[in-house]
């Protein structure tokens, strides 16, 4: 007989994901024990990884909060010390901090069909490795690559002053009074150029350098609704309002934006027009693509605006020819002077958090094997992973995927299962689809090692949480197609020879 693991679960990542898959286990799979593996000293992930000017939410946080917890703060846009204040909140008073295991570098996973378990090799901070066993497997190590940002192949050549990535920003950058040039136009560089702007300690001038436009939108970063409700009701009934008053929102502004494009481009630059007023450029503001062919950016408070307005910022549209003494300049000759230039250009897509995974020993190709109910893959056991949505809030996915993944536990432990997996036929015929019908770079540039996406459900990754929800939740979880089964008692000699061979 082979051992019991280590660990009934082995939760890889301590941000959102993996604490909300805790928080689940503690409520409704609490005879399972767990670890947390978290790579880095603190729990929180993307908000304690990244430490720029400015970071925030882009999403509200009564749908990036999670379902079992009240987002009970004023601003329904939050700064990533209040995410970190509600993450620390939650693993204190649900018990979890002493499950969570930091200075561990998961390298590899290596599923043993003999075992019905996963051997996970873990690097410490001193270099030494150890491994882990666990009988399921839970990645909630996030989508983008910690260590390497996106690397558009810039040659800053003569440049003078100081380069600088925002998922590696300095904590003793002095920018107050100089002249800051921040390239790319997503939600990065949205974030950055207002705050690095802001206030007597800011920077002279901020210019936010953009090859195309990108689809904007402003919102107060309080929701009055929600402020208002709190008052009136428990802390639970007002969140779960709001809540759903912004998940229906989301699905509607979704919809509307692929149904009937021309419609919501004028609302769009409407509206910025509106904050801008004579300052406003209509060929700044219209990309190129249709709103929500892209994630659009957030402008809390008019923020960006704002600054454009007082003139501590301004976006210039154009291609960079090359890298001067003291800024750039663009193919149309245009010059920018800079003491700082901030490369805002995007992250880089990695699958199952750079882990090296196998299956008895052979390597897993991710890009090979189909999703399943947006969580796990086509023939590969008692393994799940959170891959948000990208038209809504992070943590809607991670809550339904969390509680699903339970379920699953829980039907396991009923049937005195070891094994849960997706069985996908050789011959099956599936039609593929598009896994992300969206044009984004770090989408477009990371598609060729993201798992398959099959036309129809469960063989996919939904872009739509209301399906989701009600499937993942009310669907059946021996649906014929995950299966469950224990490692066929094996004679101690054929066993032995079994486990060497691997």
């Amino acid at each position: 007989m082979a051992k019991a693991p280590d660990f009934d679960v082995l939760i890889v990542g301590a941000g959102i994901s993996g604490i909300g898959m805790a928080a689940h286990m503690e409520m409704t799979s609490p005879d399972r024990s767990y670890a947390i593996v978290e790579r880095r000293q603190n729990l929180g992930g993307t908000w304690d990884l990244f430490r720029y000017p400015g970071i925030r939410s882009d999403s509200d946080m009564h749908t990036l909060g999670f379902v079992f917890e009240p987002w009970r703060h004023d601003k329904s846009i939050a700064d990533a010390p209040s995410i970190l204040e509600y993450l620390n909140q939650i693993v204190d008073e649900r018990d979890i901090r002493r499950h969570i295991r930091y200075g561990h570098k998961v390298v590899s996973a290596d599923w043993h069909s003999a075992e019905a378990c996963w051997h996970v090799t873990v690097e410490l901070e001193d270099g030494s490795q150890t491994v882990m066993t666990a009988g399921f497997v839970y990645l909630g190590s996030g989508y983008y690559d910690y260590d390497q940002p996106y690397d558009p192949g810039f040659d800053f050549g003569e440049f003078k002053g100081q380069v600088i990535h925002p998922q590696f920003w300095p904590e003793d950058l002095d920018y107050a009074g100089k002249q800051i040039l921040v390239i790319g136009s997503g939600a990065t560089a949205v974030t950055l150029v207002p705050s690095m702007a802001r206030g007597a300690s800011g920077a002279a001038h901020v210019t936010m350098l953009q090859r195309t436009p990108t689809w904007m939108f402003s919102r107060p970063a309080k929701d009055r609704l929600a402020n208002l409700l709190r008052k009136i009701l428990p802390s639970e009934w007002a969140y779960r309002i709001t809540r759903w008053k912004n998940v229906k929102m989301q699905d509607f502004s979704f919809k509307m934006a692929r149904d009937k494009p021309e419609k919501v481009k004028t609302a769009l630059k409407t509206r910025i027009e509106k904050a801008l007023g004579a300052d406003y450029d209509e060929a700044t503001f219209t990309p190129p693509y249709n709103p929500w062919d892209q994630r659009l950016c957030l402008v809390p408070d008019a923020d960006l605006f704002e600054a454009m307005k007082a003139g501590k910022a301004s976006i210039v549209t154009g291609k960079i020819a090359r890298f001067t003494q003291d800024g750039v300049e663009l193919e149309s000759g245009e010059t920018i002077k800079a003491d700082i230039i901030v490369t805002a250009t995007g992250l880089k897509l990695a699958v199952a958090g750079k882990i090296s995974v196998s299956q008895n020993g052979v390597p897993v190709d991710f890009s090979q094997r189909f999703y399943y109910k947006g969580c796990m893959f086509s023939n590969l056991p008692n393994l799940a992973v959170v891959f948000g949505y990208l038209n809504a809030s992070w943590t809607l996915r991670a809550d339904i995927i969390s509680e699903y993944v339970c379920r699953v536990l829980n039907e396991m432990a009923k049937k005195g299962a070891t094994i849960a997996e997706p069985a996908l036929a050789a011959d099956h015929g599936l039609v593929e689809d598009d896994i992300f019908d969206f044009s984004s770079g770090y989408i477009q540039r990371g598609k060729h090692i993201m798992p398959k996406n099959a036309i129809g459900y469960p063989w996919r990754l939904n872009q739509e949480y209301l399906l989701d929800r009600k499937i993942m939740r009310e669907g059946p979880v021996d649906d014929g197609i995950l299966t469950f089964s224990n490692v066929a008692e094996t004679p101690e000699e054929d066993q032995s020879q079994l486990e060497a061979a691997e």
